[in-house]
């Protein structure tokens, strides 16, 4: 049963990572289509007006969304770590369990209490960390759902500035739907992210 829930770590640490990496790479769009924003505004003058201060709105999410993908990636890679190290603990305990089974009548079987007493206080040490810590993830992706959430408030606000620019209205609300729609990513991948430790510490 024990083996099932270490896998079930690893698969879970192995999907979050994989949604993370694919936030970040969103993230970098919503940076480069900032930048693309702020150029047309620029060539645009006076008919974008209103929308060269939402440019460095979204420059800003999307330096806060990297930021805070960095720091929970940091924090799946302690969990991985402190999953490979229960795992040790486990196969440390089965094996002292095996001994003992072994050596029950021996004069020596009274010495193997200590090691495996030991082995099950650590390893239940880490499971206390590991669970610890998962609830220190769900809590930073939860903010991750915040900068996501104005990206999609600030893409609405970048349709009605877009359609006063004149010629330059499908270059911005290009600029606006790329925006919502890296939102809507975010915030499907960080659910994802979401459910994969949920199911973590259910199946604890």
């Amino acid at each position: 049963m024990y083996v099932t829930q270490t896998k079930s770590q690893f698969v879970a640490v192995a999907s979050i990572a994989a949604e993370l990496s694919a936030v970040m790479e969103v993230a970098k769009e919503i940076s480069l289509a900032a930048a693309n924003a702020k150029a047309i505004a620029f060539r645009a003058g006076e008919k974008a007006k209103g929308f060269q201060p939402i440019t460095d709105f979204i420059n800003d999410l999307a330096k806060e969304t990297i930021a805070l993908v960095n720091k929970i990636n940091a924090h799946a890679m302690l969990l991985y770590r402190l999953t490979v190290s229960e795992q040790r603990m486990t196969e440390a305990s089965e094996h002292f369990d095996r001994i003992t089974v072994l050596a029950k009548g021996a004069t020596f079987a009274g010495s193997l209490e200590i090691p495996l007493k030991k082995v099950q206080l650590q390893k239940q040490a880490s499971r206390r960390e590991f669970e610890k810590h998962v609830a220190e993830l769900l809590e930073e992706l939860s903010e991750v759902m915040h900068p996501a959430r104005a990206a999609r408030v600030i893409a609405a606000n970048s349709r009605i500035e877009a359609s006063q620019a004149g010629e330059y209205l499908q270059s911005l609300q290009a600029v606006a739907e790329s925006v919502d729609h890296a939102a809507q990513i975010i915030h499907v991948k960080v659910n994802r992210c979401r459910s994969a430790l949920s199911l973590i510490t259910t199946d604890g």
